[in-house]
């Protein structure tokens, strides 16, 4: 078969929107409301729709430079992001989480990147930016869950070993669970794409291990480094608001 990926045309995608259609009905009836789910539909259309627009010209740019200032952005979204569960204390501890997720998660992506894949060029941008998604992703997921679970363990009395545990344990918890899951209950995205494309599955299996790998050790490395960057700030906040710390 000369082209395996079956072209989406316009018609057939709208057709997608059916069930879409039926499922804020049934919000409307059961009065619920359908304009967040509304607001929700329409930002996802036009995101895709954008970046589409933007990976086409990245990756038709095959510019190093290009690449380097994407992977900046997408470091300081997610590092900015992940401190959301904190937000009273987002910019004090907006460089921990900077530094961890790119320690934890860069590092992972470059081992990955230039020692298992050999990318050549190093930027091979439909290889190079897909990734970087995922490993930045999850970084930021995990140290956002240890950011939150943190402050809550140490709020509630426990000694610092003991918060640190529970906050690496909940951090680690999505991605354990994904690796129970995988190939039993779910065919993740990246395997998904790849067979759909035409790859043998036996390859896209290969590849799918190579991503959960990736992801594994990018969130605990990410959460371990933002965990011990963060201690001396987190405590010192909490003995400033505490008399009795």
């Amino acid at each position: 078969m000369a082209n395996p990926v079956i072209a989406l045309s316009l018609p057939q995608l709208t057709l997608a929107f059916v069930p879409v259609a039926i499922t804020l009905v049934i919000l409307f009836r059961w009065s619920f409301g359908t304009g967040n789910a509304l607001y929700a539909l329409g930002r996802m259309l036009v995101q895709l729709l954008l970046i589409g627009y933007v990976l086409a010209w990245i990756f038709g740019a095959q510019s190093g430079w290009l690449i380097m200032l994407v992977l900046a952005i997408m470091l300081l979204a997610s590092s900015w992001i992940a401190m959301g569960t904190v937000r009273e204390h987002r910019w004090q501890l907006l460089r921990s989480s900077l530094v961890a997720i790119s320690l934890g998660s860069g590092l992972t992506l470059a081992l990955i990147t230039q020692l298992v894949l050999q990318l050549e060029p190093w930027y091979l941008p439909r290889y190079m930016v897909p990734l970087a998604g995922m490993v930045f992703a999850n970084g930021m997921t995990a140290v956002s869950l240890a950011a939150e679970r943190l402050y809550a363990e140490l709020g509630h009395g426990l000694a610092w070993e003991q918060a640190r545990l529970a906050a690496y344990q909940a951090a680690m918890i999505p991605v354990i669970n994904a690796l129970f899951a995988v190939g039993l209950v779910s065919l993740p995205g990246m395997m998904t794409g790849q067979i759909l494309s035409g790859v043998s599955p036996l390859i896209a299996a290969r590849y799918q291990i190579m991503v959960m790998c990736m992801i594994f050790a990018a969130s605990g490395i990410s959460t371990a480094i933002f965990l011990a960057l963060c201690r001396r700030r987190v405590q010192a906040q909490l003995a400033a608001g505490d008399p009795r710390a």
